[in-house]
């Protein structure tokens, strides 16, 4: 603060704005002083005012790289994080300069250093966009970054080219300038690398494809090399890179599926060749790219049929895809799995659901011996309880589950620590009752499932929804002579009558009607 006020006092700003309005061999050095006074937050305003953007502006037409490093640097600092001064500069036209010096001075690493800082601040304006895309800058990017061995180098194109290639028609520079190749080149390089530079420099290519194929060019690169080396037995380092690709891009399906017949090009084949191959002891980031993708092709896009997804393995031998070692993977299978039953028509599922070795009965039992972790998060159960939503009205799909044994799996979930897997469970529970309750009654009196319910109507912890859906799995339980038997002999009268004063209204509301209920059937 006391140098700044100092400066300004002593008049030096408009002693500079003068002798660079004047021809002079001390520009260098006038542009070196102002670059480190703007350093100054408290001076930038004041070196405005004294009017020294306009002839350092001129200055960047100089051919002495001296004077163009320094009054880059000088303008910079005047103009840091301030959009309106940056929005100022690119009025007066820097922006084709500074792309002209970059691909005259590519040998010179602070002259080019500069205009990749400078590219880097004015590309997050938007009016920046136009004005890039009317130069070569895509042309200049991509043989610069070419160039580069270190990451550091790199990281700072990467930051240039990021923002550049939200805009439609730079993106398309980029790509017929071989950025692409580059990019894939990176991916391939670095995908087996445990160094945390590779891996930055991994994630922030595989960001920047994800940019590029929102405009559907990459896909079809991608897509033959998905299918040269994913379809027939290559390395594992091939097969990582293919799977990477997939990974960033499958977020992305949406944009792109209208424009590319994807479906018929086999893309689906070729995520189920990439998983299997890996999917026991393979890297956990190869093993979730290809199953986070999957779900993507029914959901996305309403042209792809339940007659094209579901033919696939996935469904038809659920187990044989939760055989890894990594839970993560396991969890994404699951999701996987319950996305793609979301396809199915009843009668098609019911028929899959009797199958044979590896189908729904061995899911079944993988529900009590999976994978760590998977036990603990019930995602087996949590399966049952998606294919109970999507048929609720279907007498097949419930009476398949039922008979498959899921009736013990969905009454363990409902004393889960998790509110949210309680209250799924009794959800279901419910729906079960309500369409087959003579089919479930021998499994639900042997799941011990009214003793589940007196507890967890009892306990003061329990959340309202799981008291509400407990009381509402009591009424529909009453139409059974065994179960209703039960419920008489545990005294749930007794626990009912004072949840009517629970400051829940609706806990309240269905205590009551539990009661009367209860009432009619004593």
């Amino acid at each position: 603060m006391e140098s700044s006020e100092k400066i300004q006092q002593s008049g030096i700003l408009q002693v500079l704005a003068s002798l660079l309005n004047s021809p002079s061999s001390c520009a260098a050095k006038i542009a070196h002083i102002i670059a480190e006074i703007a350093k100054n937050e408290l001076i930038r305003i004041p070196c405005v005012d004294a009017g020294l953007i306009p002839p350092l502006v001129k200055l960047l037409n100089s051919k002495d790289q001296e004077v163009l490093l320094q009054t880059g640097r000088a303008l910079g600092n005047i103009c840091y994080d301030s959009h309106s001064l940056q929005a100022q500069l690119i009025n007066m036209g820097v922006i084709p300069t500074l792309v002209k010096l970059l691909g005259v001075h590519s040998q010179n690493a602070a002259l080019t250093e500069m205009c990749l800082v400078a590219f880097g601040n004015l590309a997050e304006l938007e009016s920046s966009k136009e004005q890039f895309a009317s130069t070569n800058v895509a042309d200049e990017l991509v043989k610069l970054f070419k160039k580069q061995t270190e990451h550091e180098k790199k990281e700072m194109i990467f930051e240039v080219l990021a923002p550049l290639a939200e805009h439609d028609a730079i993106k398309l520079q980029l790509v017929e300038a071989g950025l692409v190749e580059c990019l894939l080149e990176i991916v391939h390089q670095n995908v087996t690398s445990e160094k945390d530079d590779d891996i930055a420099e991994l994630k922030t290519a595989s960001d920047l494809m994800v940019l590029l194929l929102l405009g559907g060019s990459l896909y079809h690169r991608m897509s033959s090399d998905a299918s040269r080396h994913a379809l027939h037995k290559t390395s594992e380092q091939q097969l990582q890179l293919n799977v990477v690709v997939l990974r960033e891009c499958n977020s992305h399906w949406r944009c792109f599926l209208g424009k590319c017949c994807i479906v018929g090009s086999t893309a689906v084949q070729r995520l189920h060749t990439l998983h299997e191959g890996q999917m026991e002891t393979g890297p956990l980031k190869v093993q979730r790219p290809p199953l986070e993708a999957l779900p993507r092709f029914s959901l996305d896009h309403p042209t792809i049929s339940s007659t094209k997804y579901p033919a696939e393995p996935l469904h038809q031998n659920p187990v044989t895809f939760t055989r890894s070692e990594k839970t993560p993977a396991n969890f994404q299978t699951m999701n996987s799995l319950k996305t793609n039953l979301l396809m199915q028509l009843p009668t098609e599922l019911t028929e899959e659901l009797h199958g044979g070795e590896g189908s729904w009965q061995e899911l079944q039992e993988a529900n009590a011996t999976g994978p760590p972790g998977i036990q603990q998060q019930a995602a087996y159960t949590r399966l049952i309880l998606e294919y109970i939503r999507s048929f609720k009205y279907s007498w097949d799909v419930i009476r398949t589950i039922i008979e498959s044994g899921g009736i013990k799996h969905l009454v363990t979930m409902a004393t889960s620590e998790h509110v949210i897997m309680q209250n799924e469970a009794l959800v279901a529970l419910g729906l079960i009752t309500a369409l087959e309750l003579q089919t479930a009654e021998h499994d639900l009196e042997s799941a011990k499932l009214i003793q589940v319910l007196h507890k967890l109507l009892s306990d003061e912890k329990s959340a309202p929804e799981i008291k509400y859906n407990s009381m509402v799995l009591i009424c529909a339980v009453m139409g059974s002579e065994p179960l209703n038997n039960e419920v008489q002999n545990l005294a749930f009268l007794d626990v009912v009558a004072k949840l009517r004063s629970h400051e829940n209204k609706t806990v309240a509301q269905q205590a009551s009607l539990t009661e009367q209920r209860l009432t009619v059937q004593s």
